[in-house]
C-alpha cells in the first residue's frame, strides 16, 4: 500500500520558481564585481534562469554533465546555480583560492565540460587552462563592456551575450529525487581533495531545515547578507532557503572587507548575515575605528570555525547583535547545529548563559548526533564527556564522488571533531580530533587556548599547536599574529590565559610572525606551522 498523496516531481529549480511566483518583487542586491549596486527580483532572477537554461542547452549541456562555476556571490552565480541543476546538470563550485594542484585535480576528477568564472578570476584559468583539458569552453560572467581579451585556447563566450533574445520560460525537468545537482570538495587538509556530491533532495530537505526557527529563520519580512561565499560549503545551505522563504538577498560580490560589509548593512537594512569569523573580526575592526554602530543588525550566524568568545561579547554588548554559533562541514551540505540559546533561557542559569551561547548548538531535525569513544561506544551527554562527534541524516554523505567504499562507520559520519553534549542537547566542540594536544598523557585543547588569546585587544589571530616535548611527548605552541602598530608581551598573554588555564595546559612558548597562513575557506592553516615549528621545542 502507498501513500496517496500528490507526488510532485523534485527539481531544485522549484525553489526559484516559487520566489518569482509568490515573492516576486523580494529583491537580489549585489556589490558588483564591475562596480556599483544591482538589483533585481526574484521573478526577474528566474527569467533569466530561463534564458541561461536554454543558452546552456545550445551549448550542449546534458543530464549529469559537470558545469563548473568560480564566482563571487553575485545575481549572476545564483542564476548559474539554478539553471545548472535545472536543466539536469552538476553545478560543481570551484575555490579560487585553492592551489594550483588542487584546482587541477578537482576539474579533472569532475571531468567539467564547461566553466562559468567571474572576470576577477580570468587570470586564474588562463594560467591553468592547459592542465584542465576537459574544458571546452568558458562563459565570462559579465557584459560585453567588460569582457576580457584573454586568449584561452578554447571558446570564450559572455554571459549576457548568451542570454539576450532567449525565452523567458523554460520546460524544466521532472527528476529522480536522488538525481544530483551540485558538486563540491572538501578542501583536502589529508590527502587529494574528495568530492561531495549533492541531490536535489538533499538540498531541498537541507534548504527547510535551514531556514526553520532552530535554523537561520529567514522569512519575507528579513534583509539577509549572504557574505559566506557560494563556492565554500554549499554556500551554508542559503541560496537555497532565502529564496524559499522569499527573504532579501544581498550579495556581497568581491567586496568582503570591514568598510564594504559596514556599508551595504546600512545602506540595504541588512538585519541578518552569516559568515566565517575572520570576516567579522574585519567589520568589527572598522566599527571601532571609526565609532560606528550597526542599528538594523539583529543577528549574525558564525561558522567555519569557533567565534572567540571576545567576540561573541563584543557583538552583543557593543552593538546589540547576537551571535548564532553554528557548525557543520561541507559533507552535511553543511548545516549540522545552530545555536539560539534564547530559546532556552528558562532553563539556563544566568551566570552560565555566555557558555551556552559559545557551544555550536543544537541539531534541526533532519541531523543526528553523538559522541563516542575510540571502540565506537556511545557516551553520556553530560556536558563534560568528550568523544568522536558523529551525524548522520537526510542531508549527511554516505559516500564521496567516485569512491565505492562507504565514508561510514556504523551508518554514521566520524567528523573528525571532538565534542561534548550537554543534557539539554547542546553540542560544543572542543578540537579537530588532529589537533587536539596530548601532554603528559592529558588533552589540552588548542581551540580554547586560541579563543582566549585574541580576547586581548592587540591580538588579531592566534594558532596553537602541538609540538614535540623530549619529556611530555607534545606541548602547546601559541603562535599569534597581532594588529597592525600593536604589540603585546608574552608575560602579558600568559597572564592572560592563567586567568582560564592551569599552569600545566599553557603555551610552553609564544611566537610571534607578521601574517598567519589561512586555508582556501579562511580559516587558520596549521599543516604549515606544523612543519615549520614542529622541532622548535626538541633539543639540537
Amino acid at each position: 500500500m502507498q501513500g496517496l498523496m500528490q507526488n510532485d516531481p523534485i527539481n531544485l529549480v522549484s525553489i526559484l520558481q516559487h520566489a518569482a511566483r509568490w515573492h516576486s518583487d523580494s529583491e537580489i542586491v549585489t556589490n558588483s564585481v564591475e562596480g556599483g549596486i544591482h538589483r533585481e527580483t526574484y521573478a526577474e532572477a528566474y527569467q533569466r534562469t530561463a534564458q541561461l537554461a536554454h543558452a546552456l542547452k545550445e551549448l550542449g549541456v546534458e543530464e549529469g554533465d559537470r558545469i563548473a562555476t568560480m564566482g563571487w556571490n553575485t545575481w549572476r552565480h545564483l542564476e548559474c546555480w539554478y539553471a545548472i541543476a535545472g536543466v539536469g546538470a552538476i553545478s560543481h563550485t570551484l575555490n579560487p583560492r585553492l592551489s594550483t594542484e588542487q584546482l587541477h585535480y578537482i576539474v579533472n576528477h569532475a571531468e567539467d565540460k564547461l566553466l562559468l568564472v567571474d572576470i576577477s578570476f580570468v587570470p586564474i584559468i588562463q594560467a591553468n587552462i592547459k592542465q584542465l583539458p576537459t574544458l571546452e569552453a568558458v562563459v565570462v560572467m559579465t557584459d560585453e563592456a567588460h569582457m576580457p581579451e584573454d586568449d584561452l585556447g578554447i571558446p570564450v563566450l559572455c554571459y549576457e551575450t548568451l542570454l539576450q533574445g532567449k525565452a523567458t520560460e523554460y520546460g524544466w525537468l521532472s527528476l529522480p529525487e536522488d538525481q544530483p545537482s551540485s558538486l563540491c570538495y572538501t578542501s583536502g587538509t589529508t590527502g587529494d581533495p574528495k568530492g561531495v556530491l549533492y541531490s536535489h533532495r538533499s538540498n531541498i530537505f537541507h534548504a527547510y531545515a535551514a531556514s526553520g526557527v532552530e535554523g537561520f529563520n529567514a522569512n519575507r519580512t528579513d534583509s539577509f547578507l549572504m557574505i559566506v561565499p557560494m563556492f565554500h560549503a554549499n554556500s551554508w545551505g542559503l541560496a537555497f532557503s532565502l529564496p524559499m522563504m522569499g527573504a532579501k538577498m544581498v550579495l556581497t560580490g568581491p567586496h568582503m572587507d570591514g568598510a564594504s560589509v559596514y556599508q551595504i548593512i546600512t545602506d540595504e537594512e541588512v538585519n541578518k548575515s552569516a559568515a566565517v569569523p575572520t570576516v567579522w573580526s574585519m567589520l568589527l575592526d572598522h566599527l571601532n575605528q571609526n565609532n560606528l554602530q550597526v542599528p538594523k543588525l539583529e543577528e549574525t550566524t558564525i561558522g567555519g570555525s569557533a567565534a572567540p568568545r571576545s567576540m561573541i561579547v563584543e557583538f552583543n554588548e557593543k552593538y546589540n547583535v547576537d551571535v548564532l554559533h553554528a557548525w557543520g562541514m561541507t559533507e552535511m551540505s553543511p548545516l549540522g547545529s545552530l545555536n539560539r540559546t534564547k530559546m532556552y533561557l528558562d532553563k539556563i542559569p544566568a551566570d552560565q548563559v555566555l557558555d551556552y551561547n559559545c557551544k555550536q548548538g543544537r541539531p534541526t531535525f533532519g541531523v543526528d548526533l553523538k559522541i563516542v569513544d575510540d571502540d565506537g561506544n556511545e557516551l553520556p551527554r553530560d556536558g563534560e564527556t568528550t568523544g568522536r562527534l558523529m551525524a548522520k541524516g537526510a542531508w549527511v554523505i554516505e559516500r564521496y564522488y567516485k569512491k565505492e567504499e562507504s565514508a561510514l562507520e556504523n551508518g554514521w559520519l566520524d567528523t573528525g571533531d571532538i565534542a561534548s553534549i550537554d543534557p539539554l542537547g547542546f553540542m560544543q566542540i572542543t578540537d579537530r580530533a588532529k589537533d587536539v594536544i596530548k601532554s603528559g598523557g592529558e588533552w589540552i585543547s588548542s581551540v580554547d587556548v586560541e579563543n582566549a588569546a585574541v580576547a586581548h585587544p592587540a591580538i588579531q589571530i592566534a594558532a596553537c599547536i602541538g609540538v614535540a616535548h623530549p619529556k611530555w611527548e607534545e606541548r602547546p605552541l601559541l603562535i599569534v599574529q597581532t594588529y597592525p602598530d600593536q604589540e603585546v608581551s608574552t608575560k602579558d598573554i600568559m597572564s592572560l590565559l592563567s586567568e582560564t588555564f592551569a599552569k600545566w595546559q599553557l603555551p610552553e612558548d609564544i611566537i610571534y610572525i607578521d601574517e598567519i597562513p589561512l586555508t582556501a575557506t579562511g580559516k587558520v592553516d596549521k599543516k604549515p606551522l606544523r612543519a615549520q615549528y614542529q622541532d622548535y621545542l626538541t633539543p639540537a
